[in-house]
């Protein structure tokens, strides 16, 4: 009987095997190292675009807080404006004044009447005048009382005199100013006016 050697084809056979894992082992690795880095990168890039984001959202942010500062820096603008409009549109509604006042006293007078003076001194006003006859002057008087700018008409003197050859009527007429407010009652300066 003849033997044959099969160890040589035997160990042959261990050395590809082995071979042949640690082949598969190496390509296992390097696939799974490739892999890995793989990941990473991917994982890498989401990070960084992640941050990116992050600061141009930050920036956006800043910007938006500047506009947000400058809309409330127009709003308060805006309410001043508001504000000193108001006060302005409360004057024009309000106002009242000697101007005011005489412009319309103008109109309360009666053809044949003649203002020579016109004081006020705090809430209260004198009327000087002349004219043709007493009816003229209860006329005037009950125009001042009706207008609603002035109250409490009194008649201090009525006097006939006569003025170049002609008999009029000469009277002094008070009254208080209504509406008029307590910061207005300052001490005004006379204001005669001549008609």
């Amino acid at each position: 009987m003849t033997r044959i050697n099969l160890l040589p084809v035997r160990a042959e056979k261990k050395k590809e095997t082995v071979k042949q894992q640690i082949t598969i082992l190496t390509v296992a690795v390097v696939a799974t190292v490739v892999a890995g880095l793989a990941f990473y990168s991917v994982t890498l890039a989401k990070v960084s675009g992640t941050k990116d984001e992050i600061s141009r959202s930050e920036a956006e942010l800043q910007q938006l807080k500047i506009k947000i500062g400058e809309i409330d820096n127009i709003k308060k603008l805006q309410a001043e404006v508001k504000k000193k409009l108001d006060v302005l549109n409360l004057l024009r509604r309000e106002k009242s004044g000697p101007a005011n006042r005489l412009a319309k006293l103008s109109d309360l007078t009666p053809d044949k009447l003649w203002l020579t003076a016109y004081t006020e001194s705090q809430a209260k006003v004198s009327i000087t005048g002349v004219a043709y006859s007493e009816e003229i002057i209860a006329t005037f008087m009950r125009n001042l009382q009706s207008s609603g700018d002035f109250s409490d008409v009194e008649l201090l003197v009525s006097e006939q005199l006569e003025v170049s050859g002609v008999k009029v009527k000469k009277f002094d007429i008070t009254c208080a100013i209504k509406g008029l407010k307590k910061e207005e009652k300052k001490e005004e300066p006379a204001k005669p006016q001549q008609k």
